[in-house]
């Protein structure tokens, strides 16, 4: 039986059932003609900001209807968070640097140079390191969802694939999709420009003094030899832009009295999960991951191989808004794994001392000690370091022949992104759309359909509601998901069906009316396949409701729940915004 230190586990077991639930109307609506948004210039120069699965059915898209794409990947090759490497991102930094710049710092040329512009300069590796981001996968990484549903539905895996699948196989399966298109790293093609990372995001400028397009600063960086490497900045204008560089860039640390010193005076012995590798540095060692959610529980499944004793802290779930719940992935924890509470702290370690004469603090009184290595399974941020203009509260200087006056739509603490309509297109300028930002879904299917928006809606041939109503709509979205929160991008199984039917009726609608491409909806046994994937790799089918009981224990217990205006908005007095 599993050992478990000074908590309560609220409704263990597995659930035989999905709860169906209503679902109200989606607040979303095909435009009338007089309501229509219309774009203030046409749209041909697209840019795609990564190479990830989500970037190239992106550029697959909307090549396909003419328009003109350059994809930008910051990587050497395809793949986004599909390309496993030895190589370790640097520390996560306690307390976490701000949001606008967790992922990296922007690089920008010297005010003065023309462009291009070219520097040659010696490093260890740290600035190589920081520009490509490496990938936060582990080598014995497998899929969390099936095959079937981990395709690109025009390049499907060979018949007879097996629905569990390696961090290689599908780092492969991405890159010979990319080659299918012709953009792979190795196929020279000028669409692409690899090694390259987008510094800077801003509205242009035209001569008649109007926005028009965007223009974004550019660098290459390329090791020349030993240590020795060339950064080229220039830009390049587009009339629209497409973000696809994922949500797991920027590390979340928690902000647990003491860790900051512990980090400081142990690099290496206490770090975030994207640096996580193989278990074998952890052989015959005592080791804590702080956090059980996805990759809390596996990295748990992972080092309990080579480690002597596993630790694994986490707090109650005790969030009411739709998500997958934390037993979901608690059911894959090892059973020789300890489960401990919260930590209350890290307490100080004297001078000179070694790690494992730490002791750590719960919160209901136990101490725990001989720790050798912290793991903080604590999830990540959305992080943007080339929009710092659109900040809450950001102070810009915009390069000249940039607009001005922006209107901030990222909350600094990075739990979300606002003013999306169908969680894509910007609603005060819809030529800037994010796709991938979604949780709960598979990116591999539900690109498909939004990126053929993209394509239909930048070419006048389905159109979008005018601002006002994508506002009106949106804010009921919002309404409908809880309030701004973590969960706000949040689809799952309630929703993604939903949302999926609105745009297959929608797509096929426009392209009846204005000709052009239609969509087929998922394979009918998709459904069954989840299903079955769901007992056979958790266990049980996935919740994403907290029952009824469950809440009834959680007031019993002093969590009572603040209801605001509508049923769904429910936060618990003593719940943090972190969810580990």
């Amino acid at each position: 039986m599993r050992p478990i230190i000074g908590l309560v586990l609220l409704q263990a077991g597995v659930s035989a059932a999905i709860v169906q639930q209503p679902l109200s109307t989606p607040s979303f609506r095909d435009a009338a003609e007089e309501d229509e948004y219309r774009f203030d210039w046409p749209i041909q120069r697209v840019a795609v900001i990564g190479a990830g699965p989500s970037g190239l059915v992106a550029y697959r898209e909307l090549t396909e209807v003419g328009l003109d794409v350059r994809i930008f990947e910051r990587d050497s090759v395809p793949g986004g968070n599909w390309h496993y490497t030895e190589e370790v991102p640097l520390d996560a930094p306690v307390p976490n640097a701000p949001t606008a710049i967790s992922d990296f710092v922007p690089s920008l040329p010297p005010a003065s140079v023309d462009l291009p512009y070219s520097e040659e300069f010696e490093d260890s590796g740290e600035i190589w390191t920081v520009h490509k981001a490496p990938k936060p996968v582990w080598e014995s990484l497998k899929s969390n969802a099936p095959s079937p549903l981990q395709q690109f539905p025009e390049w499907p895996w060979p018949a007879g694939t097996q629905w569990e699948l390696s961090q290689y196989q599908l780092r492969n399966y991405v890159r010979s999709y990319a080659s299918y298109l012709n953009i792979n790293s190795n196929d020279e093609n000028p669409a692409t420009a690899y090694n390259t990372r987008v510094e800077r995001i801003e509205k242009r400028i035209n001569e008649a003094g109007q926005e028009q397009g965007w223009r974004l600063w550019l660098k290459s960086l390329k090791p020349t030899g030993r240590n020795t490497y060339r950064a080229t900045w220039w830009t390049e204008d587009f009339d629209a832009v497409v973000v696809a560089t994922g949500k797991y860039n920027a590390p979340s640390m928690p902000s647990i009295s003491g860790s900051e010193e512990w980090v400081r005076r142990f690099p290496g012995l206490v770090r975030h999960s994207r640096q996580y590798r193989r278990p074998e540095p952890y052989a015959n060692q005592t080791v804590l991951i702080v956090g059980a959610s996805v990759s809390g529980s596996e990295i748990s499944r992972d080092v309990n191989h080579q480690a002597a004793k596993v630790y694994q802290s986490f707090r109650p779930d005790t969030e009411s808004r739709l998500h997958y719940r934390l037993e979901n992935y608690m059911r894959r924890i090892p059973q020789n794994t300890t489960l401990v509470g919260e930590i209350k702290q890290f307490l100080p370690i004297s001078e000179g001392s070694p790690i494992q004469s730490g002791l750590v603090e719960l919160k209901n009184g136990t101490i725990l000690s001989g720790i050798d290595s912290v793991i903080f399974a604590t999830g990540f941020r959305y992080s943007f370091p080339f929009l710092p203009q659109c900040y809450d509260g950001a102070t810009y200087v915009p390069h000249e022949g940039s607009a001005k006056t922006v209107s901030p739509f990222l909350p600094l603490d990075g739990s979300h992104v606002r003013d999306l309509y169908l969680d894509m297109f910007y609603i005060r300028d819809p030529t800037l759309a994010f796709i991938g930002l979604t949780l709960g879904t598979q990116s591999f299917s539900l690109s498909e359909y939004l990126t053929l928006a993209l394509a239909k809606v930048w070419t006048n041939t389905a159109k979008l509601p005018s601002s006002q109503t994508m506002r009106e709509l949106y804010q009921k979205t919002v309404e409908e998901r809880g309030g701004y929160s973590k969960h706000v991008l949040f689809l799952g199984q309630e929703r993604l069906p939903v949302i999926r039917r609105y745009l297959i009726g929608w797509l096929n609608a426009a392209a009846v009316k204005y000709g052009g491409k239609q969509v087929d909806g998922l394979p009918k046994y998709s459904e069954e396949v989840g299903h079955y994937w769901a007992i056979a790799h958790y266990g049980g089918l996935l919740k994403e409701r907290m029952p009824e009981e469950e809440e009834a224990g959680l007031v019993s217990l002093g969590l009572a729940p603040i209801i605001g205006a509508d049923q769904g908005r429910r936060e618990y007095v003593q719940t943090s915004h972190d969810e580990w």
